[in-house]
């Protein structure tokens, strides 16, 4: 593709280049859009510039160059202040921008940055995402995305880019809470896959073997078939990391508790992951679970 065509094509502005982010963006650009990039390390951002994209000094500076803001941070506390502080996403884009905020976050902020965005005359869509930096990395996340049906429409050829299974959940924060109902079912699940290889090696089976009989079977999920070889790999590094987990159940709680629902499964999940991260693994991967039982 030439420069002249990637630029005539939308211009697109990616806030967050951690372990999912940069191969988000990176698809974007690979299918043809002109990408600018902010975060807060520049360094983190560095081979996404070694490709072509355009680096920006300030979330502000990006919003007011482009079509369309993507983001992906780290913690709803970074969301609100990204879209609804001073010299934010909100305040800088250019009229009539699409803002798809992609971080798992809380619904009723959701609900907050899409009345502020309207208020503007900017379209805001909550999309959170599902699939580690395996879906990633392939373009096949998981997308569950709320806000308006016109806006849906618009960011749909986005993000085909950057995920396979693209769903309006409905308006403002749906999207949020569709995640909280991926990451509640889950964290049960990931207590299942480590306690079934604790139990396994205990056993004396070879793990691996195990696997090989069960992920085909009743017993399968993308936790099994994906992080459990991990675990008998002694690999912990992180698809996704606990610290970002532990939040995620922390808001999908709080949700539930003003819905008046008792979730005690994420309650205990919640618990253990918060022993391995003050045993110092809060920046392994989801899987490191399984240290809890050593």
């Amino acid at each position: 593709m030439t420069q002249q065509q990637r630029e005539q094509a939308t211009k697109i502005g990616f806030i967050g280049t951690g372990v999912m982010g940069s191969s988000m963006a990176t698809n974007l650009w690979n299918a043809g859009h002109e990408v600018h990039v902010y975060t807060r390390t520049k360094e983190r951002a560095q081979p996404l510039l070694e490709l072509g994209m355009i680096w920006h000094d300030t979330p502000a500076e990006l919003a007011a160059q482009c079509d369309a803001i993507v983001s992906i941070v780290g913690y709803p506390s970074d969301v609100e202040q990204l879209y609804l502080g001073a010299g934010g996403v909100v305040a800088s884009a250019r009229p009539g921008a699409l803002l798809i905020d992609m971080t798992t976050s809380s619904p009723r902020l959701a609900k907050t940055i899409y009345e502020a965005a309207a208020a503007r005359g900017l379209k805001a869509l909550d999309a959170p995402v599902s699939g580690g930096d395996v879906g990633a990395r392939n373009g096949a996340l998981s997308i569950m995305v709320g806000g308006d049906e016109l806006a849906f429409a618009e960011a749909a050829p986005l993000l085909r880019h950057m995920g396979q299974t693209i769903v309006h959940q409905g308006g403002p924060g749906a999207g949020q809470h569709t995640k909280m109902v991926n990451q509640i079912a889950i964290a049960s699940n990931m207590i299942g896959v480590c306690e079934a290889l604790v139990y396994a090696k205990h056993a004396g089976l070879d793990a691996e073997r195990v696997l090989s009989s069960i992920v085909s079977g009743a017993a399968g999920s993308w936790s099994l078939s994906n992080l459990a070889p991990r675990i008998v790999a002694d690999n912990f590094e992180p698809g996704f990391y606990v610290k970002h987990f532990i939040k995620d159940m922390g808001i999908a709680l709080a949700a539930a508790a003003e819905m008046d629902i008792e979730l005690p499964g994420l309650t205990l999940a919640k618990q253990l992951y918060e022993q391995i991260a003050e045993a110092g693994l809060a920046e392994k991967g989801t899987q490191a679970l399984y240290k809890a039982w050593k």
